[in-house]
């Protein structure tokens, strides 16, 4: 039976992906900042109670993802899967006007806590003999620049990069490393600010054509990603749910199958 970690887990694709993992029968352990955000999640996960662990982690804190490895060992026995999914947005503006607590979250949370994870899943993998880490990309991660969105979009571009290079330190290691890359998803990035607020890039018109026409619900891209991790064999793997053809496809065909996400 495999055990699965996921950071940020608690909405949006990562608790989707929980959910899937749950029913090919693995173990999971749900990650989120605090106890209350834990209660959605026991809310979407409750059939599943005996096989799901809830730990608090803040991924800015190195400590708090040691120990979230630590909990879901004492748990589990192991961890197979090791999922980097948490993420912080930033306000729709551009850059020179973003305020630094803004600038300080998405880098120490994309950046610095993707990277803190890891360095803890993957030195204690190597220890355990075998093991998966996987990080999520985004926006940026292909080079694409839009517009007051280039500080998030930096931060995945750099998680590329970093995930890239550190499955090219562990080739001939018993531990992989791969990339999980969601395209246009319908979550809270996209429908609020980082504050809870409604974001106001759901009203721009040409916004709201082009994700209705190439954006996903998180549980239909997760049901795409689980298998696909379960049967990997792989280092520097790459799953692409948007890929270029799907994209022109969707394209091709979006004056008669109209899809109205937002």
């Amino acid at each position: 039976m495999k055990t699965v970690v996921i950071t940020g887990s608690t909405r949006g694709v990562g608790l989707c992906m929980a959910k899937e993992f749950l029913k090919s029968g693995c173990n999971v352990t749900i990650s989120g900042r605090s106890d209350k955000s834990f209660e959605r999640a026991k809310q979407e996960l409750a059939e599943f109670t005996d096989k799901v662990l809830y730990v608090p982690c803040n991924v800015r804190a190195k400590e708090e993802l040691e120990n979230l490895w630590q909990e879901s060992v004492k748990k589990w026995g192991r961890v197979d899967y090791w999922i980097n999914n948490a993420g912080q947005n930033v306000p729709h503006e551009f850059a020179y006007d973003t305020e630094p607590n803004y600038v300080d979250a998405v880098i120490d949370t994309n950046i610095k806590g993707m990277i803190y994870g890891s360095q803890v899943a993957v030195s204690n993998m190597l220890s355990q003999g075998s093991g998966q880490l996987w990080n999520m990309e985004g926006l940026g991660s292909n080079d694409m620049i839009q517009v007051k969105t280039i500080l998030y979009g930096t931060s995945k571009r750099a998680l590329t990069y970093f995930t890239r290079g550190l499955a090219k330190e562990l080739e001939g290691k018993p531990v992989l490393v791969g990339r999980l890359s969601p395209g246009m998803m319908l979550t809270d990035f996209i429908t609020k600010t980082p504050d809870g607020e409604k974001s106001p890039v759901i009203e721009d018109q040409k916004f709201r054509k082009i994700f209705n026409i190439l954006g996903d619900k998180p549980e239909t891209v997760a049901a795409f990603f689980v298998p696909q991790m379960l049967q990997n064999t792989k280092n520097d793997a790459h799953i692409v749910w948007l890929t270029k053809m799907k994209a022109m496809q969707r394209f091709a065909t979006a004056s008669f199958n109209k899809r109205e996400l937002i």
